[in-house]
C-alpha cells in the first residue's frame, strides 16, 4: 500500500490527497504534526531530507515535493487523467496549478512565516500583510484566466476535475484559513463550490483526516 507522510492542515498534503482520491488510490495516513514541529525530528529527516510534507512512498521508493508526486501519480496511474489530452490544455492546466505551486504557496508556508516573524520581528499584522499581498496576486490571475474561458464547465478547466482543481481548492482553504477574502473572486469560489461537492474532494478536507 501507498503511504502518504502529510499534516491535515499543510495545503501541499491536500493537494495530495485530493489526487490520491480522484484516483481511487487507497493509501496509509502517516500524520506528520507541524504544529508539534514532529518534521524537524532526527527520524523525519531520514525519511525527507528537506523535512517537509508530503512524502509519498510508493513501489519501493520516496517521493517528495507535491507537483513531483501529482506528475508521478499521473504517470503511473492514468485513470481516470487529471491532465487534458492537448498539448495547449496541458499547458494551461500546469500553468494554473503553477500560480498556486510555484508563486502562492512557497512564499506564504510555515517557515516564511517564521522566518518573518523570526528574522524581521513581524508582529501577526506584519505576517498577515505579507500573506494577503501573495495571495490577492495569485488569485487575481487565476481569476482572470477562469473569467478568460469560455469552454469551462465548472471546473479549472474543461468539464472534469484536472490537477488545477486540486491545487487551487487546497490553496483557497489555506487562504481562508488566514482570512483572505475571497468574495473578489467569483470564478474561484464556484470552482471550490462545484469541486467541494465530490466525494474525493470532500475526504480529502484537512477537518476529515485523523489528525485534525
Amino acid at each position: 500500500m501507498l503511504k502518504l507522510y502529510n499534516f491535515h492542515a499543510s495545503s501541499t498534503s491536500y493537494r495530495v490527497r485530493i489526487v490520491l482520491n480522484l484516483k481511487g488510490l487507497q493509501y496509509e495516513y502517516i500524520p506528520i504534526r507541524l504544529d508539534k514541529a514532529e518534521h524537524l525530528d532526527a527520524a523525519y529527516g531520514e525519511i525527507n531530507p528537506m523535512r517537509g510534507v508530503p512524502t509519498l512512498e510508493a513501489h519501493g521508493i520516496r517521493l517528495y515535493q507535491s507537483s513531483a508526486i501529482i506528475e508521478y501519480l499521473e504517470e503511473v496511474y492514468p485513470d481516470p487523467p487529471l491532465l487534458p489530452r492537448d498539448p495547449a490544455g496541458r499547458a494551461q492546466v500546469r500553468a494554473l496549478a503553477a500560480i498556486v505551486g510555484s508563486d502562492m504557496h512557497p512564499v506564504n508556508n510555515l517557515r516564511i512565516r517564521n522566518f518573518l516573524r523570526d528574522a524581521y520581528k513581524q508582529d501577526a499584522d506584519g505576517v498577515g500583510a505579507w500573506i494577503q499581498k501573495w495571495n490577492a496576486a495569485g488569485f487575481e490571475a487565476i481569476e482572470a484566466m477562469l473569467q478568460g474561458d469560455a469552454r469551462r464547465r465548472g471546473f479549472s478547466y474543461g468539464a472534469a476535475p484536472t490537477i488545477a482543481d486540486a491545487y487551487l481548492v487546497s490553496q483557497v482553504f489555506s487562504a481562508i484559513r488566514f482570512k483572505t477574502d475571497m468574495s473578489p473572486y467569483p470564478e474561484i469560489r464556484d470552482v471550490v463550490e462545484h469541486c467541494s461537492a465530490l466525494k474525493p474532494f470532500a475526504d480529502a478536507h484537512p477537518n476529515k483526516q485523523p489528525d485534525a
